[in-house]
């Protein structure tokens, strides 16, 4: 049985010498949401972009059933939706409709499919009524679902979303919330926003040094006070987790 994302001494560098992946080892189960935490500099970013190709290392990974290779990269691009953390970089056709249908044209739907497809996603995040909107005129949490949109029209199996709640006031971020729990998706989320992450996750694993440090149930990694403070995590004054 194939897993959603298995990754086995996986190796990344920037520069000759200095790897920021070190030999990562990963597993995720199909459905399962998990919250990938860690410092700055630790490689959550790098995982993430290495999950449908747009940068390839050393080891082993496989993604959505598919070796991550040259040759598996449109079909694997298919399956694996990226949301990144600044929408601006999703965004970039004149109406919010546009920018939605622009992924699955591009895996070739067109007529009545493709309109569907977009009418669907759209309808997903809560903004069918802003489809002919110009995105730039949108608020940053509408921004943010309709790059989610963007991605959710191409149907994929796997959904990775670097720090979704990032500049979200509480409202959006709520609203992003209750959009995000209700996907049926295979979902990994890169996030310093440790209360979102146990308020979608059920499981977290932890990176730093380019390896994963801890892996379990959130809320037990959450009280874990010694392990947080080891890899400069910390949740905010006044927030407790239950275990």
């Amino acid at each position: 049985m194939t897993c959603a994302v298995r990754a086995r001494g996986l190796t990344f560098g920037y520069a000759p010498g200095a790897d920021v992946l070190a030999g990562l080892d990963l597993t995720v189960g199909h459905g399962e949401r998990v919250a990938v935490l860690g410092p700055n500099g630790a490689g959550k970013t790098t995982l993430m972009l290495h999950l449908n190709g747009l940068l390839r290392g050393g080891g082993e990974l496989e993604v959505a059933g598919l070796p991550v290779e040259r040759d598996t990269l449109p079909a694997l691009r298919a399956r694996v939706g990226l949301v990144f953390q600044d929408p601006d970089d999703q965004l970039f056709m004149p109406t919010v409709a546009q920018d939605v249908a622009f992924g699955p044209a591009n895996f070739g739907l067109r007529g009545q499919q493709l309109a569907d497809r977009v009418e669907r996603a759209l309808a997903t995040v809560s903004l069918t009524e802003h489809a002919d909107r110009n995105p730039t005129h949108l608020s940053a949490g509408q921004r943010r679902r309709a790059a989610l949109a963007t991605v959710l029209a191409c149907d994929p199996q796997i959904l990775v979303l670097d720090e979704p709640s990032a500049n979200l006031d509480p409202v959006a971020r709520r609203e992003l919330a209750e959009t995000l729990s209700g996907l049926d998706a295979t979902m990994l989320i890169v996030t310093h926003d440790l209360p979102y992450a146990a308020q979608l996750c059920d499981r977290a694993v932890v990176v730093d040094g380019g390896v994963v440090v801890a892996d379990g149930v959130i809320n037990e990694i959450l009280a874990d006070e010694a392990l947080l403070a080891a890899h400069r995590l910390e949740l905010p004054w006044g927030f407790t987790v239950r275990t």
